[in-house]
């Protein structure tokens, strides 16, 4: 044998080489980096607990009101979001604390049309006497003026998102009568002073007695919407007021993409529908219930609308009936629509004299709802004293929503509730 072909022979073959394998060391290191990073990413989360105790940090992120969304943009000028010139008056509002609160009148498009002429000849911006204004003389002084009070959600200004199209679904159910005021919370926009949950009770209140003393709309011309954390302010607003001594009930509240309470959204809610609050700590209920101690802002808005829903029930016969529509997008992926269904459930018990499980309530809701195809369905639940309705729909995001004509039909349906019965699928209440 040659030596050349000893050497062939001696040759291993690419198919014979033994392959690489990975040294134990490197895949105890491959380990080691992923638990690194692992401890990182729980002290950081953890870290990110801590500063939610601080009441500072806990309102930036329950309120997110440094986060406006019209950088740059005057929200003076309401025509940058489409308006029509004055179709919108910007002024102030001073609550009783002396905070400076930002609002917009919006008037429905038809009466902006019969009075274009004289509104094109007002000057523009910020008055500084709304009731000079041709367009709050509109509202005050037409005896069938219809007022949207508007109480916007967490983030952004009254200019920002989906709100300006919102404006307008409001009205469009009758657009020569229901005018729509709005404005930004103490904090938020450029309204001063910092957010709390008794300070938007109050601004709502401030925005309320405007509305009844200075333009002369009575309550039963009167519907209140709220959406996100605006439907808390919207139902913590409904129960002071339907509690007093001398009760005020509105036409109706209107509540889209509500909660039940804060600790229950701090187990369910995102931000910006991705980065999650304490849902990672839901499977550990007393971790959960330890962090949830700290939190200032409760708005208990399952409790507050149930108490207003017993008052009103016990209350003694004086002609005031609620009126509560409930929306919610199943495809809302800031907060869950599971949160509508424990509302709807605490109101419509706290209308039973002897209350209904939650487990019943669904029963009842499942023989008695009407299936709207791929919209979603709706079911309605009546007494004496009052109509509750949900209405789920099966798009609608956390804002969008809002423009849609799903809000647009429960304003105008809230309108027409007093003295009227509601047509639809209901539960009878018993």
């Amino acid at each position: 044998m040659s030596s050349e072909s000893r050497s062939k022979s001696h040759t291993p073959s690419r198919k014979s080489r033994p392959k690489p394998t990975l040294p134990p060391m490197s895949l105890f290191s491959a380990i080691q980096v992923i638990l690194t990073w692992l401890v990182v990413l729980v002290a950081a989360y953890f870290s990110f607990l801590a500063l939610l105790a601080i009441p500072f940090f806990q309102n930036q992120v329950i309120y997110l009101h440094s986060v406006t969304l019209t950088w740059f943009k005057d929200v003076s000028i309401p025509e940058q979001w489409g308006f029509l010139r004055n179709q919108v008056s910007p002024f102030t509002l001073t609550t009783p604390d002396q905070v400076t609160l930002h609002a917009w009148h919006i008037l429905p498009l038809e009466l902006y049309k019969k009075h274009e002429e004289e509104l094109l000849s007002e000057p523009q911006g910020i008055s500084s006497d709304i009731t000079k204004r041709l367009s709050f003389k509109l509202l005050r002084d037409d005896p069938d003026a219809l007022l949207v009070i508007y109480l916007h959600g967490a983030a952004g200004t009254l200019a920002s998102g989906w709100r300006p199209p919102s404006y307008r679904a409001m009205s469009s159910g009758a657009p020569d009568r229901i005018h729509t005021v709005a404005i930004d919370y103490r904090g938020f926009g450029s309204s001063t002073g910092s957010p709390s949950e008794h300070g938007l009770l109050t601004d709502a209140l401030t925005l309320v007695e405007w509305a009844l003393r200075d333009a002369g709309i009575p309550p039963e011309r009167i519907v209140v919407f709220g959406q996100s954390i605006g439907t808390a302010v919207g139902i913590s607003l409904a129960h002071h007021l339907a509690t007093r001594p001398d009760p005020i009930l509105f036409a109706g509240l209107v509540l889209v993409a509500p909660f039940a309470d804060v600790e229950l959204l701090t187990a369910t809610y995102r931000v910006a529908g991705t980065v999650p609050l304490l849902g990672p700590l839901s499977p550990f209920p007393r971790l959960l219930a330890f962090f949830n101690r700290f939190i200032v802002s409760k708005w208990p808005s399952k409790d507050n609308l149930a108490a207003m829903v017993r008052h009103c029930e016990n209350m003694a016969s004086s002609g005031l009936k609620y009126h509560v529509t409930i929306i919610h997008a199943q495809d809302d992926y800031d907060i869950p629509w599971s949160h509508s269904d424990q509302l709807f459930w605490h109101a419509v018990s706290a209308s039973r004299p002897h209350g209904v499980s939650f487990e019943e309530l669904e029963e009842e809701k499942e023989q008695t709802k009407k299936v709207m195809g791929p919209a979603g369905w709706v079911v309605e639940y009546q007494t004496e004293r009052g109509i509750l309705r949900e209405e789920i729909a099966t798009w609608g995001l956390h804002d969008r929503i809002m423009s849609y004509p799903i809000v647009s039909l429960a304003i105008l349906r809230a309108f027409g509730s007093q003295g009227q019965e509601e047509a639809g699928t209901s539960v009878k209440g018993t």
